[in-house]
């Protein structure tokens, strides 16, 4: 099939007209499973659970939540995208699958851009700078003069090869003009420890979820955050852009997708369900207890979003060079 234009195709398969003898006013008749591809209890759980919740609640019908992990949410999100398209199994994917996976890997099991109708962002969460409190150096500006002076020999770690947190830090270094060391772990999780015991020293952390505690106690340090705005919970914490690079922004993001030949009815029935269930303020404080911001789109905007962060990670991974091991 000829590859089409992502904006294109997403509104293509929101042309379709459902089959013969099925009712959109119906819709939904029966529950809706949705599928988080990470584990129970993390952040993007919770903001599917509290996706799922809210649209039950608006549509007066069951979201159940099925988590559907591993290959960094590849799994989970090719299940929605095989799931057939009938409004009853969407999916909570992240920057991870929708905008750099298709870089970091010769083959894919689908393509974003034929294989899913988009219906909003969800969230985003800030990456941010965290230091041990025996680094040599106390904000961002003394970081990047550190690691000129040493290249290389600065380690951070970061939760793997080509997560939106490693991509940050490698977008850090080139507008910064600094060599960093990437020590890729298997998650957060793992990070904590070692950066609490100064086994390693730096780290950018795609939430602030694993390490807002620790930061508040002083026993971390945060130097920035990558958002466009300084975060709420740390209010203190400047940007990278206030501390000397304007413009820079990453943020990692998550949001709901259908299977792409989902009908426009449906798709717009689950968006609207959504953005009236993200105003109640059960969503916003679970949101808030992730240190999460709460995001509404539209299914257009959402398309045109997923497709100018493609180009955006597509080409950083390409001019880096940056494979999936």
């Amino acid at each position: 099939m000829q590859r089409r234009d992502f904006i294109a195709s997403v509104g293509a398969g929101l042309a379709l007209a459902p089959a013969a003898g099925w009712s959109q006013d119906a819709y939904p008749a029966r529950p809706v499973k949705l599928i988080v591809p990470f584990p129970p209890g993390g952040p993007t759980d919770i903001m599917g659970r509290t996706a799922a919740k809210a649209m039950g609640d608006a549509l007066g019908q069951s979201f159940v939540v099925e988590n559907k992990a591993g290959a960094g949410g590849n799994i989970g999100t090719d299940a929605v995208a095989k799931a057939a398209p009938d409004g009853y199994t969407i999916g909570l994917s992240a920057i991870s699958s929708l905008a750099i996976a298709p870089y970091l890997y010769d083959k894919l099991p689908f393509q974003v851009e034929k294989d899913f109708a988009p219906i909003s962002l969800v969230g985003t969460t800030p990456c941010v700078i965290v230091v041990h409190p025996s680094a040599p150096f106390a904000d961002l500006k003394g970081l990047v003069a550190y690691a000129k002076a040493n290249p290389g020999k600065l380690g951070y770690a970061t939760s793997g090869i080509g997560t939106s947190n490693h991509l940050a830090a490698e977008l850090l270094q080139s507008v910064a003009g600094i060599e960093l060391t990437n020590i890729p772990y298997k998650g957060s999780s793992q990070i904590v420890p070692d950066l609490l015991s100064g086994t390693v020293i730096m780290s950018m952390e795609s939430s602030l979820a694993t390490t807002l505690q620790h930061i508040r106690s002083g026993k971390l340090k945060a130097l920035a955050v990558t958002s466009p705005t300084r975060a709420k919970d740390l209010p203190d914490v400047p940007t990278v852009a206030e501390s000397g690079y304007p413009g820079f922004a990453v943020e990692t993001w998550f949001g709901l997708v259908a299977p792409a030949a989902t009908p426009a009815a449906v798709v717009q029935k689950l968006h609207d369900a959504w953005a009236k269930g993200a105003k109640t303020a059960e969503a916003q404080a679970a949101f808030d207890n992730i240190s999460g911001n709460l995001r509404v789109t539209t299914p257009q905007e959402f398309g045109a979003f997923i497709k100018a962060e493609n180009n955006r990670w597509g080409s950083l991974i390409r001019k880096l060079d940056i494979k999936a091991n």
